[in-house]
């Protein structure tokens, strides 16, 4: 005999959920009209130089000695350590080749570091790539979200698919907001993260919508609230046991994947964090407002005239 399953009722804090959702998503739109996102090089250009040295190195000097010779807007940090340095400069308009800039670069940070540096990295991006690959990625998002709706419409049906897209915009916009309120660079390994998180959002809203449309076909003499309350209790585990898999990886990237996938890993938490609340709170609650029956589930009757 199988356990009963205890039923919560998630949809009695569907309000709450969606004031705070439009909250998030207006402070994210805010900060992207006020601050925007913080680019990487990859859709800015520039000149990126990673150097290694014997001992520390002091960052301040090294940023206030590049002012002074004319580099413009360079962002010195340590890399890992403090025996590290990443340089990101961006395009400066005295220097049209950017490989010249690049080495000239790297011979100020030989000539401040009283010590003898490796090159380790030296990117040359130019800002025509940036804008290209800041269009495309635009384009990708875009493309990606058309796709999943043509998708999830044809399985389902359009209050569903609606829901869900909107669920996926929900994600997208809090969890690049996150990115630009906070100023962390959004490179090319947050956008892979972006469109990982759209991928995985709507694959938990549609095992939640299997069962919601199975439910609403089987069960009887239930409300709409209770079937959706039933289908996301008997979901339940699977979603935590899912969740929690991915945040045991996304928590070892962290902490040992080092600052080249830090951006990704922090996205990814953040996408998983709302692809589940979003699937629940957007997805399925959108269903009541849009007024779901069983007969929105049902296949359509074919009629057949059998008159002679």
């Amino acid at each position: 005999m199988s356990t009963p399953i205890r039923v919560w009722n998630f949809m009695g804090l569907r309000y709450w959920a969606g004031g705070i959702s439009i909250l998030l998503v207006l402070i994210s739109l805010a900060s992207f009209v006020v601050k925007q996102l913080n680019w990487g090089l990859d859709f800015t250009g520039g000149v990126l130089v990673e150097m290694a040295y014997p001992q520390t190195v002091a960052l301040e000097p090294v940023r206030q000695a590049l002012h002074d010779n004319g580099y413009h807007g360079a962002v010195v940090q340590y890399f890992g350590s403090s025996t590290q340095l990443l340089v990101r400069l961006p395009p400066q308009p005295s220097q049209e080749d950017k490989q010249s800039l690049a080495t000239t670069l790297v011979q100020q940070l030989q000539a401040q570091v009283q010590q003898v540096g490796v090159v380790k990295r030296l990117e040359v991006v130019g800002p025509q790539v940036g804008d290209d690959l800041r269009e495309q990625s635009g384009l990708a998002m875009l493309i990606a979200l058309i796709c999943i709706l043509g998708y999830v419409a044809f399985r389902f049906e359009f209050k569903f698919a609606f829901g869900s897209i909107l669920a996926l915009f929900h994600d997208v916009i809090v969890t690049m907001g996150v990115f630009s309120v906070t100023g962390m660079t959004f490179d090319l390994t947050v956008l892979a993260a972006i469109l990982a998180i759209i991928g995985y959002s709507i694959n938990d809203s549609i095992v939640i919508g299997d069962r919601i449309r199975e439910n609403f076909i089987k069960m009887r003499g239930l409300t709409p609230i209770e079937v959706i309350n039933l289908s996301l209790s008997q979901t339940l585990r699977r979603t935590i046991f899912t969740s929690v898999t991915v945040f045991l990886v996304l928590i070892a990237l962290l902490v040992w994947g080092g600052d080249m996938i830090f951006g990704f890993a922090v996205a990814m938490s953040i996408g998983v964090v709302f692809g589940m609340y979003s699937s629940i709170y957007i997805a399925s609650a959108l269903l009541l407002v849009l007024k779901i029956t069983k007969e929105d589930f049902l296949p359509p009757v074919e009629v057949v005239d059998d008159r002679p």
